[in-house]
């Protein structure tokens, strides 16, 4: 199957490189793409940087690809994932405990695929699962702050075969006058809404991180799925 991709960058990349990109990005090494030319045109811009949504075709037969939304997962997968990549401050005895409970029972053998499928942690998304192996936030409520703001689903490649796939096939422009404020209307959209009191109440039943990790909850409990 052929499909088309979208990078966001403030450059055109025809042909991106194997190995490159930032270590501590969501998933580690990878180039970061989305299936939305509207999502890649407002990661590809800043306030005063207009950018490009650069377009390509990959052909993803006998490629492995993880999806981190599929059905088997829940999300303490995608945020063991996180913990493995980004920098947490974990510097709490409750955040030190979780981060150590997650990653022993929640990990995801997601470095040997060829590509990955999954959410991208902006900032507010970032904040969300930090507050959550913090104890400031449930499970349940984990879920819900996840799904605010239209959060943006990427598709990351990983292996040198998936580089090998990949083929340009054009721009388009995007001009931060117009995408920037997109981009920040997103992000104050979802942060609004967590912080309102009346659509993210605690619920009778939520689950917190010091449940999970003092009845040793594993992937397959009922209650997290």
């Amino acid at each position: 199957m052929t499909q088309t991709i979208y990078h966001g960058s403030d450059h055109i990349i025809e042909k991106p490189v194997y190995g490159g990109g930032k270590p501590y990005n969501d998933y580690g090494l990878g180039f970061y793409c989305t299936f939305s030319s509207d999502m890649a045109k407002e990661w590809g811009v800043t306030k005063d940087r207009s950018g490009f949504a650069n377009r390509y075709l990959i052909d993803t037969d006998d490629l492995t690809i993880l999806d981190l939304n599929s059905a088997e997962f829940c999300i303490l997968h995608w945020l063991t994932v996180l913990l493995e990549n980004r920098e947490f401050d974990a510097s709490s005895p409750l955040a030190h405990a979780a981060r150590e409970y997650l990653l022993k029972n929640f990990t995801v053998d997601y470095r040997n695929c060829d590509c990955i499928t999954g959410y991208r942690a902006d900032d507010s998304y970032f904040s969300f699962a930090r507050d959550f192996i913090s104890g400031a936030i449930s499970y349940r409520q984990l879920n819900r702050a996840m799904h605010l703001g239209s959060l943006g689903i990427q598709f990351v490649l990983k292996s040198r075969k998936a580089f090998e796939r990949i083929v340009f096939d054009g721009f388009e422009t995007a001009p931060c006058e117009v995408w920037y404020p997109q981009r920040t209307l997103r992000d104050s959209s979802a942060r609004s809404d967590y912080f309102n009191p009346d659509k993210n109440r605690l619920e009778r039943g939520d689950i917190f991180i010091t449940q999970i990790i003092n009845e040793e909850m594993t992937a397959n409990d009922p209650r997290l799925r």
